[in-house]
Formats: structure tokens, sequence, C-alpha cells
């Protein structure tokens, strides 16, 4: 059976606000770099630059929603997106 693509991405949560209901921070995979803000409480995620957003958008806001209250400001955390990219 052929293995599944995967890349893995770092990410670097950079401010978290309980008060305000974000998480924001930058995540970098395969020579892409974004940063992004996850708005926990409306579930709302944006993500730029625009350049590559559709790799990345889908299996970080799976990692957030999974992770997002065990994530903290100055924490490095990695997952996996089953793309190569």
């Amino acid at each position: 059976m052929a293995r599944l693509p995967a890349t893995t991405a770092q990410l670097r949560v950079l401010h978290q606000s309980f008060s305000d209901r974000l998480l924001e921070g930058e995540v970098t995979a395969g020579g892409f770099h974004w940063t992004f803000t996850w708005r926990f409480e409306k579930g709302q995620l944006s993500v730029e630059p625009s350049l590559g957003r559709a790799l990345i958008q889908d299996a970080l806001l799976r990692f957030l929603v999974k992770a997002d209250y065990q994530l903290e400001p100055g924490g490095d955390y990695a997952f996996t997106v089953r793309a190569r990219f």
C-alpha cells in the first residue's frame, strides 16, 4: 500500500487573549510562511497571505480546534498535513 503524502507544519503561538477570545501565530510548511488569527469563540480562522492558503487552512483549523486550550504564547508546536507541498 502506498504511503500517503505528508508535510510537517511548524506552528508558533505569538499572542493569546482569553478576554478577546483569540489566538495569533505563525505557521510554516513546505517553504511557505503564514500568519493566522483564530477567533475560537466564533470558530473563525484567518490566514495571510493568500498564497498557498488553501494548502494549510483546513489542516490548521483541525489542529487548532483539537488543541487550542493547550497552546501557550511562545510555544512551538508541530502537526502533520496530509499533502506534500
